[in-house]
């Protein structure tokens, strides 16, 4: 025949059982959880590409302003920016629509 555990044999085990499971889901889902780590990851990634665009838009915009400082001045660049900007057009240019 068979033994069978006592009733705090049977308790201890359940609770162990239950503990158990409790720290699986809270690891799983929980908010230090792996779940909660891949979506970390994935906006880091997000994040880290939109500072790379950002950097990148700096570079030009810091590129053009060097253009047309007074310490160094790109001529053509000025004679687009005015052209653009402005409207501005020489005297023997045609503008066509």
């Amino acid at each position: 025949m068979p033994q069978r555990l006592s009733i705090g044999a049977t308790v201890f085990l359940v609770l162990t059982v239950l503990l158990g499971l409790y720290f699986s889901y809270a690891a799983v889902q929980g908010p230090s959880g792996i779940l909660r780590r891949i979506q970390i990851e994935a906006e880091t990634a997000e994040l880290a590409a939109q500072r790379d665009a950002l950097r990148d838009e700096v570079a030009q915009m810091q590129n053009l302003t060097r253009r047309l400082s007074d310490a160094y001045l790109d001529l053509d660049l000025l004679d687009e920016r005015a052209r653009e900007v402005l409207g501005l057009l020489r005297a023997d240019e045609v503008l066509l629509r």
